[in-house]
């Protein structure tokens, strides 16, 4: 289920989308962030094969003060193997998320941050959520929020 509203922080559309069920995913979390981002994705990709029925994401949150940790993820699939020690489970939380898509997202890579302190600035954005970063495919991806339940 997606629905659009205006985001009045951002002064930009957003979209509501609705996970309906959590999603368990394996991950490699990045040494650095932002500079380990890519290192990790390439890693998750190393070790998991790119399907294009999987989907792709990237978690980050803070764990203490200004320190993010940042995972690559793939939702697990059954012919996974996630008893790999570099691998991390991570559970995505079903419920409703403030997104807004980001086409060509490589072509700019602090917007991905920007567009993440204007979800995050939304008032009904849940406290102990993540970021979340969906790729769609090669070429965009949503920013995304869970909001309060």
């Amino acid at each position: 289920m997606c629905l659009i509203c205006f985001n009045p922080i951002s002064q930009a559309m957003a979209e509501l989308i609705y996970l309906e069920q959590d999603i368990t995913t394996v991950c490699v979390t990045a040494e650095t962030f932002p500079e380990g981002v890519g290192a990790a994705h390439q890693k998750l990709h190393r070790m998991v094969a790119y399907s294009p029925e999987r989907k792709y994401f990237g978690i980050s949150y803070c764990l203490v003060k200004e320190q993010i940790i940042y995972h690559a993820a793939t939702e697990i699939a059954p012919e996974d193997d996630t008893d790999h020690p570099e691998f991390d489970v991570f559970f995505i939380k079903k419920g409703v998320y403030l997104s807004v898509l980001i086409p060509n997202f490589m072509d700019d890579l602090p917007g991905i941050g920007r567009r993440f302190r204007e979800l995050l600035a939304d008032p009904r954005v849940d406290p102990d959520g993540y970021c979340l970063e969906w790729y769609l495919n090669k070429e965009d991806m949503r920013c995304m929020v869970r909001l309060k339940d």
